[in-house]
């Protein structure tokens, strides 16, 4: 009788492919951010891949995939204002800041007024210091903290400054109704925020403690109304359409580069820049990153603009090189 064969054994290997594009993918609970990465980027066949900005396991939403070329504008998308909508547990203090951590102190939860809870959150609104969970993915020495904290190693983590934009109740009914002590929260940040610190904060602030029971991200700059992809769906999509349907689920490189400012370059400037070579202003914004497109809206990549108005190219896609023979003029 012939041995089964391991069914892992059976499936056919990933023949991964150049592909280029951003994929809004609504990340599910329990997956962290490279795993889901890992998911797609299978689903996807894309030889290259990254994603913007981490989420918890516990949290869900946006989370950009950047495929092939777009990788080089991941790092500008890290740093994007983002938006949260939470679930504070207030009475519990846990080792993770949320609901998947030890729980390390219990308190009653005093009596609340709107008042009360809104000038919490105001007090944690603004250009504020935060000090990030021991849980977390920053660095020192070139590990993550949560390594080290799950091996019981004393962690300080020092408080940094980061820019809390809105912070606002949306629901306490529950709460002041005499049931679960929770709080829906929105939150409006800038990059390196922790809604996993904010919430915990705030329940020092209203003297009972808290943490993050639910997590959902909403949006990340530029992409303020995201049409969002499930792994079913695009599972689905595939099983069913094919790969060329799926392929529709990305957005252009073009897309991400809406938060730098614009520069439009003619083709003989296009092939200057292909070649490596700078361009004589005056361009601006004076010392800053920008994004460089053709005649056509089409991107070449990103370039910085110097403080005599010369921009020069940074991190052009492979296609801006393509046919930068020689050239001449501005």
């Amino acid at each position: 009788m012939a041995t089964p064969t391991n069914p892992r054994e059976r499936r056919p290997r990933t023949v991964f492919r150049r592909l280029d594009g951003i994929l809004l993918l609504d990340k599910p609970q329990g997956l962290s951010s490279n795993q889901a990465l890992q998911r797609v980027r299978h689903l996807f066949r894309a030889d290259k891949g990254g994603h913007t900005g981490s989420l918890d396991p516990l949290a869900t939403g946006l989370l950009p995939v950047c495929f092939g070329e777009a990788t080089k504008i991941a790092g500008g998308l890290l740093g994007a204002r983002k938006a949260y909508e939470t679930v504070a547990r207030l009475g519990i203090v846990t080792d993770t800041d949320d609901a998947e951590g030890q729980p390390l102190r219990e308190q009653p939860v005093p009596p609340l007024t709107i008042d009360a809870i809104d000038a919490a959150l105001r007090s944690l609104t603004g250009r504020i210091r935060q000090r990030p969970p021991i849980y977390s993915a920053l660095k020192r020495g070139g590990e993550p903290l949560y390594a080290k904290a799950r091996r019981g190693e004393a962690i300080e983590v020092e408080e940094r400054e980061v820019d809390v934009h809105a912070f606002d109740l949306l629901n306490a009914a529950d709460l002041l109704d005499g049931g679960a002590p929770l709080l829906r929260l929105h939150v409006e940040c800038g990059s390196g925020t922790y809604v996993r610190s904010l919430v915990r904060d705030l329940g020092e602030l209203l003297g009972c403690g808290a943490h993050v029971a639910e997590l959902r991200r909403l949006w990340v700059d530029p992409f303020r109304e995201p049409r969002m992809w499930t792994l079913p769906a695009l599972e689905n999509l595939l099983e069913h359409a094919g790969e060329r349907v799926l392929e529709a689920c990305l957005l252009p490189v073009e897309a991400g580069m809406a938060s730098w400012p614009e520069v439009r370059v003619n083709a003989v400037q296009a092939q200057r820049l292909g070649r490596g070579q700078g361009l004589r202003g005056p361009y601006q914004p004076l010392g800053r990153q920008v994004a460089i497109l053709d005649e056509h809206g089409r991107g070449l990549g990103l370039g910085e603009v110097d403080a005599e108005g010369g921009l020069r190219p940074a991190r052009l896609f492979r296609w801006a090189a393509v046919g930068a023979g020689d050239a001449t003029g501005d």
